[in-house]
């Protein structure tokens, strides 16, 4: 019987699956870490008071990157080369969401919208992070090897998604309502799109690593395609939804330290 449990359980018992989604995670969490470091250097003047906050978030994502080379290590093993098609945050950009690299390697400052669609494009993936960390630590939250990892990341992406429903409803109370729900409504069927895709193509190489038969890798296609049907009729919509969080501050003060694995 498939089930994420039984799938993840494959991938972590293979020294060679295991080492690509350790360097997948590893290369996804740097560039998210990168990109929040850029966008606390530029945000405008008249919002300096979120440059901690993002700051913050920006330590978090490359502590969550050291986090998984850690795990690498301590098996021994060297991360490898990410396949362009399983680069979530890429494939992101190439889709014209979030705020494009160029702009983020000038040094000049941005705008207030720019803000909005920072803050919206992370409330739609940091809630895709949510959920997978949560699924991940329903199953694998006391393994040996990797459950204290998943437990930290797991607090980490509540905090994350905390902080960006409290500051967006402050932004919509400040008259951005309207422009937050085009902006995460378009987020959130683009990104819905890119995860089904890096899904096949991550399962298509973990197939081919595992040597998993045809009828299993099909059958594992089809879920994907049907995760993906269910989340454009209508799931989407959990992406997009604010309420205030019961964290409140969640990143108020400095990243917790990378701890020993």
């Amino acid at each position: 019987m498939l089930s994420a449990r039984s799938l993840f359980q494959e991938i972590i018992d293979s020294d060679d699956s295991y080492r690509l989604f350790c360097s997948i995670a590893a290369g996804g969490e740097a560039q998210g870490g990168w990109e929040n470091a850029r966008i606390a250097a530029l945000v405008p003047e008249s919002m300096r008071d979120l440059a901690p906050k993002v700051t913050r978030h920006g330590a978090d994502e490359d502590k969550h990157g050291r986090i998984f080379n850690a795990l690498l290590r301590k098996r021994g093993l060297d991360p490898v080369p990410v396949p362009p098609e399983t680069d979530y945050t890429m494939l992101l950009e190439r889709r014209g969401i979030g705020l494009p690299h160029e702009k983020l390697r000038r040094d000049e400052p941005l705008t207030e919208y720019d803000i909005v669609v920072y803050l919206s494009h992370s409330r739609v993936t940091e809630q895709r992070a949510a959920d997978q960390m949560e699924m991940l630590v329903r199953h694998f939250g006391d393994h040996p090897e990797v459950g204290k990892a998943i437990r930290m990341i797991c607090d980490d992406e509540d905090n994350h998604l905390a902080y960006c429903h409290e500051e967006l409803l402050r932004l919509a109370r400040a008259g951005y309502g309207r422009t937050i729900q085009r902006t995460l409504r378009e987020c959130a069927l683009a990104e819905i799109a890119v995860h089904r895709d890096v899904s096949l193509a991550v399962m298509d190489h973990m197939g081919r690593l595992l040597n998993w038969p045809r009828p299993k890798r099909a059958a594992l296609a089809v879920g994907i395609h049907g995760m993906y049907a269910y989340e454009r009729a209508g799931g989407w919509r959990r992406m997009v939804s604010l309420e205030m969080p019961e964290r409140r501050n969640a990143l108020d003060g400095p990243s917790e330290p990378v701890p020993a694995f």
